[in-house]
């Protein structure tokens, strides 16, 4: 049910994407930033790398740890340089950039960091917005309604894990394919994406863009919400894990994607 993830601020080539994607893993979170952080910035041609090793993107900016503390006057900055960074790599406008909170963020800091996200997101039109985080953080901005997304780490977060993660890193530091990379699963409305724009689904679809009075579901119109699909997966994820043998996690996860297809969301292979 879950999906297999990676994040990393080493560049990904055309071989070690191939290598992470042979791994089994499914998506790759990299670094949306300027050119004076070359060292870990998507290039377009590392975002088609991806793309063709046939994993998923997930945008994430982050120049220093502590950013986000600046408020809204760094948050307009920093939408403004993602802004620019999304549409060189060529980031199709409906996916998600998250913002980066990389450190032990606590209550006197989420005023700004709830100011830094709604400044940023007011410089990415056609953009969803998302927060990295801790526990508390990602908890706190979905209260606040400051963003759509939310990637939590287990850093900071003292074992506990947010329903509304839609990402979720349990392990930083470790090898894949000779890459340095951080792990993660993702459980939908993740917000990636993929240099093909074709094949790159709207993430919050119109069920019914031009209503008809006698809609035929034989037409192709999605049948179910995003937001509901997501909330329905969630469940299914939880007995998938909960599951004592494979048949049945196969079943779980055959249920998920008949979800995902009436909601118009990719399905996730097993």
């Amino acid at each position: 049910m879950a999906t297999p993830g990676i994040d990393c601020s080493t560049p990904l080539t055309a071989q070690t994407a191939k290598n992470v994607a042979a791994a089994g893993y499914k998506f790759a979170a990299r670094y949306l930033v300027p050119q004076q952080y070359a060292w870990k910035r998507l290039t377009p041609a590392e975002a088609k790398a991806i793309t063709d090793a046939g994993m998923q993107i997930v945008s994430v900016y982050e120049t220093t740890a502590n950013r986000p503390a600046g408020g809204a006057s760094a948050g307009r900055s920093d939408g403004a340089a993602a802004l620019k960074e999304a549409r060189i790599v060529g980031q199709p406008p409906g996916s998600a950039i998250y913002f980066a909170v990389d450190y032990d963020a606590q209550p006197k800091d989420y005023d700004e960091i709830e100011a830094y996200l709604k400044a940023a997101a007011s410089e990415i039109p056609g953009y969803s917005v998302g927060v990295y985080g801790s526990y508390a953080v990602v908890e706190e901005m979905h209260r606040r309604k400051a963003c759509s997304h939310f990637w939590q780490t287990y850093a900071w977060s003292r074992g506990k894990t947010s329903d509304h993660a839609n990402i979720y890193q349990y392990q930083n530091g470790t090898q894949v394919a000779g890459v340095a990379v951080d792990l993660n699963r993702s459980y939908g409305g993740e917000g990636w994406w993929n240099a093909n724009t074709n094949a790159n689904p709207n993430p919050n679809p119109d069920p019914n863009p031009n209503p008809d009075p006698d809609p035929d579901p034989s037409e192709g119109e999605n049948e179910m919400s995003q937001q509901d699909a997501e909330k329905i997966i969630r469940f299914l994820s939880a007995a998938y894990f909960a599951a004592a043998d494979q048949a049945s996690k196969d079943e779980f996860n055959r249920l998920a994607n008949e979800v995902r297809k009436a909601a118009g969301i990719p399905p996730v292979t097993s």
